[in-house]
């Protein structure tokens, strides 16, 4: 019998995707899951965007360039400008999502069993990336104790090898909500220079702050230019999960010429999709105010619900929309599944996203869960409320 590559018996399981058969088994006998484990927003898709691909007259749907469309690439580059980015068009290279985008910086900036810092937890599929990219991943771990924040940089530099090629940052973090401050940024940024080493930072996030924080971007550091690499996705921003459109940036030249060959190899990112991400760039303010302040009155919600719960501790995210949670229970995954196949709340229960998939040091985070707070205020106070009971009855 044919067997099976290493690298794919290696090919880490999604923790937010692989309880999906369990819910659907819930779903089938009649219960409602409230899906707490899925960053899918519900908000609305910009009409803008929907409006783009409506009434398109196309006669063949052609290969767009494989950098994107120059039209897009420009448009996007205005939007950075509008927000402070020193980022040029050719400095842009639109990709099949984020995860495509991080497929590229790591292909085009490592080799075969190179090394990537990155802290921990952090979003599972960098398990995933680098894993397809022949890449170990060094974690640094943060904690829930101090909010997750940056670990200090002394942990980073000691784990700094000959191997060591790049630093990778969530910001603001997926799965923890952290927001880097600009201290953080520079204090890696003096880091990487001085190990000429690459700074990636996936900044999907970037809209999505609270509190009256800002984001500091790592294309905003002077001096970095050489050793910033951008992540980016219309994913979340316009809530356009579904289009696959991400781009990679850098000022760095020969990092692009590199990637634009992954680029080539792959032919093009999706038209229709592209087209509608150009439009959202239309997108008026009032919508991202009014997400905004959606979204903080949900994460404001389900913090004060889930402080209501004896034994549960969880951190104020000040970015994105997550945040992890610890739980009185020795195995979240178990806990998880038990949720979906199990029990229900007169005939509701909660699928969360058990944390240990966001490390890559085994045996932690076995009693924490990622939470997305993308439903709407009373279904996140249902939910709250379904884990609460929930909780009673499995420790029993």
């Amino acid at each position: 019998m044919p067997k099976i590559s290493k690298k794919g018996l290696l090919m880490p399981e999604s923790p937010i995707r692989k309880l999906v058969p369990y819910a659907e088994i819930a779903k089938k006998r009649g219960t409602k899951v409230y899906h707490l484990n899925i960053g899918q927003p519900d908000i609305k898709t910009p009409e803008v965007a929907m409006n783009s691909i409506k009434n398109l007259d196309i006669k063949v749907l052609k290969y767009s360039h494989s950098a994107g469309f120059e039209s897009y690439r420009r448009k996007l580059s205005d939007y950075y400008q509008k927000h402070g980015l020193p980022i040029n068009f050719e400095d842009i290279i639109i990709t099949t999502g984020g995860s495509e985008a991080l497929l590229f910086a790591m292909g085009s900036t490592m080799d075969t069993d190179d090394e990537i810092i990155i802290p921990e937890p952090f979003y599972a599929n960098y398990n995933g990336f680098s894993t397809a990219s022949g890449v170990k991943v060094i974690p640094v771990i943060s904690t829930i104790e101090n909010g997750f924040a940056l670990p200090p940089i002394g942990e980073f530099e000691k784990l700094i090898t000959s191997k060591t090629k790049a630093i990778l940052i969530c910001n603001p973090g997926n799965p923890t909500g952290y927001l880097y401050s600009k201290e953080e940024i520079f204090q890696l940024a003096e880091l990487v220079k001085k190990h000429d080493l690459f700074l990636i930072a996936d900044e999907v996030y970037r809209e999505f702050i609270y509190d009256g924080e800002e984001h500091f971007s790592v294309m905003n550091v002077p001096g970095l230019e050489q050793n910033a690499i951008m992540i980016d996705s219309v994913s979340k921003r316009y809530s356009m999960c579904g289009a696959r459109i991400g781009c990679i940036v850098s000022k760095n030249k020969e990092l692009m010429t590199t990637a634009m060959k992954f680029a080539q190899a792959r032919l093009s990112p999706p038209t229709f999709a592209q087209i509608a991400s150009e439009a959202a760039l239309d997108t008026p303010q009032s919508y991202f105010d009014e997400v905004i302040t959606e979204y903080k009155d949900r994460r404001d919600t389900l913090i004060e619900e889930l402080n209501k719960i004896d034994g549960v501790k969880v951190g104020s995210p000040k970015g994105a929309f997550y945040c992890i949670a610890k739980l009185p229970v020795k195995n979240a995954d178990h806990f998880a599944q038990w949720l979906l196949e199990t029990y229900d709340f007169n005939g509701e229960t909660v699928m969360v996203a058990p944390a240990a998939g966001f490390y890559s040091t085994p045996e932690v985070g076995l009693d924490e869960v990622r939470i997305a707070y993308v439903l709407k205020k009373d279904d996140l106070i249902k939910a709250v409320q379904i884990l609460k009971e929930a909780l009673k009855v499995y420790k029993n």
